[in-house]
């Protein structure tokens, strides 16, 4: 009997060109059995919740490094309360300060992760998180 892999999407919203880090985490997850959606660089908010939606993944992971993190996290939260998505599991990388983290775990975000973070902890991390929604 075949398990169906966790399905997970990667985006990049905004301005920020930097993707390195988000294209080693998606290979990692891939590595590690899960099915892999990059979305690709400037993606706005609602591009990467209609993404979402038509991908039909259980994993939201962001990837920013540009500093607007709190204007475009919390605008993908809710556009994903909006639309009736708010089980994804939702995790954000990047360079977020932790007071900001703390914010972002309050309105929703499973795990902030920093610059650093080793690929199994990530991978562990949404693991045990599919596995409970």
């Amino acid at each position: 009997m075949s398990v169906n892999p966790i399905r997970v999407m990667i985006g990049k919203p905004g301005l920020d060109g930097h993707d390195r880090g988000a294209k080693v985490v998606a290979a990692a997850l891939r590595d590690r059995g899960m099915e892999v959606i990059y979305t690709g660089l400037h993606r706005t908010p609602a591009q990467l919740v209609d993404a979402v939606e038509q991908e039909d993944v259980q994993v939201l992971g962001l990837s920013i490094l540009s500093g607007s993190h709190m204007e475009l996290l919390p605008a993908i939260r809710q556009q994903l309360i909006d639309r009736g998505l708010e089980k994804i599991l939702l995790i954000a990388g990047g360079i977020i300060p932790e007071d900001d983290a703390a914010a972002l775990k309050d309105i929703g975000f499973g795990m902030i992760f920093g610059p650093g973070t080793p690929t199994d902890e990530i991978a562990d991390f949404i693991e045990r998180g599919a596995s409970a929604s």
